[in-house]
């Protein structure tokens, strides 16, 4: 049976540089056949179904290029502190939920900054304790670097004054906050989620996305493996929404390499909504938890330099494996020092990953040296501007002498960089409207211009929600309107506005 034309009737932004804007989109198959004018289109097909939206504004599909898939499901039912301006604000929603949980129940959450609540010191597990006495708590920083514990979570984890520090984590003292790697402890000792939950959670987070307007997203490893494994199962089963791009963690390329896989060639389920496309490391920390990794002085507040993680020798050595299986590698790096030390060992592999059609890939990319950021050429930055809205402050205060230099998105587009736009979510909820407005006015949550030389277009954001992130997974035929593409698109009521997702 040959399969229902559609012909959508809109302005239309394409992001084809040989035909930029049109008034019209011909569909079938999901694919795009033919894109043009209203007119010559409903002469080329006069019985396809017709949707008029010309009160609306059409483009690509939005993707979220960095997003935590499932675990932002998770976090779809625990303890939101986004927002949170005191640790009475913090021990009030943790009462709330500790009142209407029995006794012994794991109470999770996150999204709280250590500025915003007037922290100047790491918290400490006491705090926790005046309000969930009877119910292990772990809640973690926006950034999720950190990790703030009750003492009853600590005992289940077995972690006392005398515990020592594991390899790239700390656990601070007086008790209560954990850093890195240390968060892993008291991770241990939560109890497994059933492959129920975990296909739940995966079917909250991909349809909570799509209903905000997105088609696709790069889900970014630090997971547990049942989390793609739901994704996966979502897309055997037809009920994935997404077209989704994964990273594995480094830690598991080996069973990649065992099986002979060579994950980033070809995507699997129905209509090709999942593959395996990256393999992820870490190089450091992150800037609110004082773990991003700097060159010197570092931060102002005397805390230090941040913590290195994995190593430039670990990922250049793994980083030649995942490009001979054909996958990215894809490096988060938020300190300069971090930055640097990422672009050498990316220089041993510019080579080999051209061979292969791949984009290296750089996450956050948040604060560079000057020299550094021409090395970007050629790079993916996966770049997540509504960081900068609750940044601004830390930046200020902890990074003064790189300010200049943080959150480059002009700088990097023009060195020759694809910029990639995402949430990081559940570390921010993805919401591309925060993202235009912190690219395009770069005012953060106190109303400071945070670089405003390095302010993008609406347009230019618009690239890097849709054909950059295509472009970084090896997309040819995302995020863009012409024809062979798919036909996956978002409406909106104004650029940078209320949209919605229409796949066809």
């Amino acid at each position: 049976m040959t399969p229902p034309l559609h012909l959508l009737l809109a302005r239309t932004l394409t992001l084809d540089p040989a035909q930029p804007e049109v008034g019209a989109v011909l569909v079938g198959g999901g694919r795009i056949l033919a894109a043009g004018s209203a007119e010559e289109l409903g002469a080329l097909a006069p019985r396809a179904q017709r949707h008029d939206h010309r009160d609306l504004l059409l483009t690509p599909g939005l993707a979220d290029a960095h997003i935590h898939l499932v675990g932002y499901g998770f976090s779809l039912s625990q303890v939101g502190l986004h927002g949170a301006r005191s640790v009475t604000e913090v021990q009030a929603r943790v009462a709330q939920r500790a009142m209407n949980t029995p006794h012994g129940t794991w109470i999770r959450g996150g999204g709280f900054l250590m500025s915003e609540l007037g922290l100047t010191e790491y918290p400490s597990a006491a705090l926790l304790d005046e309000v969930s006495p009877h119910h292990p708590v772990l809640l973690y920083s926006r950034d999720l670097h950190l990790a703030w514990a009750n003492s009853l979570a600590l005992r289940l984890a077995g972690i006392s004054d005398a515990t020592p520090d594991p390899a790239g984590g700390k656990i601070v003292r007086p008790l209560g906050t954990l850093l890195e790697s240390a968060t892993d402890l008291v991770v241990g000792a939560i109890p497994a989620p059933s492959e129920a939950q975990y296909l739940a959670a995966a079917k909250a987070g991909a349809d909570d996305l799509a209903a905000r307007g997105y088609v696709s997203a790069h889900t970014m490893a630090y997971e547990a493996p049942e989390a793609p494994r739901a994704l996966q199962t979502l897309a055997s089963r037809a009920e994935l929404p997404l077209r989704v791009w994964a990273s594995l963690p480094h830690e598991r390329l080996h069973l990649a390499r065992e099986l002979g896989l060579g994950l980033g060639v070809a995507p699997q389920g129905p209509g090709g909504l999942f593959q395996w496309g990256g393999v992820k490391f870490f190089a450091d920390g992150a800037l609110g938890s004082r773990t991003a990794w700097l060159h010197a002085p570092g931060f102002a507040d005397g805390s230090g330099t941040g913590i290195a993680l994995d190593s430039p020798e670990l990922i250049r050595e793994l980083g030649a494996q995942a490009i001979a299986l054909g996958l990215t590698p894809v490096t988060h790096a938020i300190g300069d020092r971090a930055n640097t030390e990422v672009l050498d060992a990316y220089d041993h592999l510019r080579e080999a990953a051209a061979a292969r059609g791949i984009r290296l890939r750089i996450e956050h990319a948040q604060h560079l040296r000057p020299a550094d950021v021409p090395r970007f050429a050629g790079l993916t930055a996966s770049v997540q501007p509504m960081h900068l809205q609750g940044d601004g402050a830390m930046i200020r205060q902890l990074l003064p002498h790189l300010e200049a230099e943080t959150y480059a998105f002009r700088a990097l587009r023009d060195a020759g960089a694809v910029l990639a736009f995402g949430s990081d979510a559940p570390v921010t909820p993805p919401d591309y409207r925060a993202n235009f407005a912190a690219a395009v006015s770069r005012v953060d949550d106190e109303g400071g211009r945070v670089a405003p030389h390095e302010a993008l277009t609406e347009l230019d954001v618009l690239h890097a929600h849709t054909r950059g992130p295509a472009l970084a997974a090896g997309w040819e035929d995302e995020g863009i309107i012409r024809p062979g593409a798919r036909a996956a698109f978002t409406l909106w009521d104004r650029l940078g506005g209320n949209a919605r997702a229409l796949v066809l």
